[in-house]
């Protein structure tokens, strides 16, 4: 079954973007392992001037996307129920792990905001999830979109080269991924390290393991200290305590 990904914008031209070049494109185009629908949320005004959006209640600056316009776009969706993602900047953040229970359904719906955001209510009502690609706010839903949409396609079976790559990357077992070299051997005066020369694959093995823990470490010592509490907590089972 293809993997169906809808968006809900008010700017459908924004896509394909980065979704349809290398392999994700080639996946989608040539492949149809992958499927990519735009939906104008303008659409689905009532306004005679095409209106989707109103001033906040409560007061306040900018404007939000009502909530009826915003449903019967929603609403106007056919086919499998599939996971309802909102993009915004105070969603819980994207991880891997909300990433691979996304590749696993039929397909993803993305809601793109805009001004200051979508009216609650329909958000609450038909059950989106919201996410967040990173701490800081963005013109609008779109950039975020293709993130989220990149990831969760990459997993789907035959889209990626290898599949044996997915499994020591990042975030897979709770630590970064470690540094990669390739030729020439030397590079302004900088040698790829020797041991990845050295055909030594157990020894290569333990250097890009320590690569990822020091890694981890000091750049993202939220992942290391899970990640050090659930390796303490394998290694206790391990013992019987």
């Amino acid at each position: 079954m293809t993997y169906a990904v809808t968006v809900l914008t008010m700017f459908p031209e924004a896509f394909p973007g980065p979704l349809g070049v290398s392999l994700i494109g080639t996946a989608w185009r040539e492949k149809g392992l992958w499927s990519l629908d735009t939906v104008d949320i303008r659409a689905f005004s009532t306004d005679t001037r095409g209106f989707l959006d109103d001033t906040p209640a409560g007061g306040g600056p900018g404007a939000v996307l009502k909530a009826d316009v915003v449903a019967r776009a929603v609403d106007s969706l056919t086919g499998p129920k599939r996971p309802l993602l909102y993009m915004s900047a105070r969603g819980r953040p994207l991880t891997q792990a909300r990433v691979k229970d996304w590749a696993k359904a039929d397909g993803v719906v993305v809601l793109c905001g805009r001004f200051e955001g979508v009216d609650q209510r329909v958000l609450d009502a038909r059950g989106f999830e919201e996410v967040a690609v990173g701490d800081a706010v963005l013109a609008g839903g779109e950039a975020a979109a293709m993130v989220a949409i990149e990831a969760c396609v990459r997993l789907i079976p035959g889209v990626l080269g290898q599949a044996d790559s997915l499994s020591s990357e990042s975030f897979e077992d709770g630590l970064l991924e470690h540094p990669q070299y390739t030729r020439p051997r030397t590079f302004e005066g900088l040698d790829i390290p020797e041991v990845l020369l050295s055909g030594d694959h157990k020894r290569i093995d333990q250097w890009r393991q320590a690569q990822r823990e020091t890694t981890t470490r000091e750049r993202r010592p939220d992942l290391w200290a899970t990640y050090s509490a659930n390796s303490q907590l394998k290694g206790a089972k391990a013992r019987g305590e």
